[in-house]
C-alpha cells in the first residue's frame, strides 16, 4: 500500500479547535490509514492507505476527521515521494537564499492558478521571497510571520488554502518518513 503524509490545517490554535493526537490517530485508522505515526500536536500524520491517490486519501481523512473533531478539518496529502521532492527544493532555495529569520512553506491540496502564482512572483518586498512551485510556497523571510507583508499580501490569499510548516518541521517529517 502507498504511504502518503497529510498536513491537518489550524488544529489545537484554541479551545474550540482541540484535536490531540491520539484522537488524529483514531479518526486517521477510521478512514482506513494503517501504520499511522504522528509529530508534534499540529497535526502532522504518515500513513499506509489502499487509495491510489493523494485526493482520494485526502476526502477520506477529511470525513474522519470532521466525524471524530466536530469541525472541518482541511488536510494536505502528499505521497513519501512529492514530499521529499518538496523539503528538497525548500533545502534548495534555504541555501540560496540565505534568509535571516524563518522560512516557511505552505503546503496546497492543488496547486495555485498560473495567473495568482505569477502575482504572487511579481512581489516585490525587501527582505522577503516568495516562490511557488506546483503545491507548495516557499516564503523565506528576514524577519518572521507577523511582520511579514508577503504573508498578508492578497496576492498570498489567491494563492488559495493551504497550511503552513517551518522548514524545519519538513526537515524532521521528511527524515522521519521518507
Amino acid at each position: 500500500m502507498p504511504t502518503y503524509v497529510a498536513f491537518l490545517r489550524a488544529i489545537n490554535l484554541g479551545a474550540r479547535r482541540t484535536f490531540p493526537k491520539d484522537a488524529v490517530k483514531a479518526a486517521t485508522e477510521a478512514a482506513g490509514g494503517t501504520g499511522v505515526e504522528t509529530y508534534a500536536n499540529t497535526g502532522n500524520v504518515r500513513l499506509t492507505h489502499p487509495a491510489r491517490s493523494a485526493a482520494k486519501v485526502r476526502a477520506a481523512l477529511e470525513d474522519a476527521y470532521a466525524a471524530e473533531a466536530g469541525f472541518e478539518v482541511p488536510t494536505v496529502v502528499f505521497t513519501t515521494a512529492e514530499l521529499a521532492a518538496l523539503t528538497a527544493r525548500a533545502e534548495e532555495l534555504h541555501v540560496e537564499h540565505e534568509p535571516g529569520g524563518q522560512h516557511y512553506v505552505t503546503l496546497f491540496s492543488v496547486a495555485p492558478d498560473a495567473a495568482a502564482v505569477e502575482a504572487a512572483h511579481a512581489l516585490e518586498l525587501e527582505g522577503e521571497t516568495i516562490v511557488v512551485d506546483d503545491r507548495a510556497a516557499y516564503v523565506l523571510l528576514d524577519g518572521d510571520i507577523h511582520t511579514s507583508r508577503v504573508l498578508s499580501s492578497k496576492q498570498f490569499d489567491a494563492l488559495g488554502q493551504g497550511t503552513a510548516r517551518t522548514v524545519k518541521v519538513l526537515r524532521t517529517v521528511t527524515d522521519r518518513w521518507c
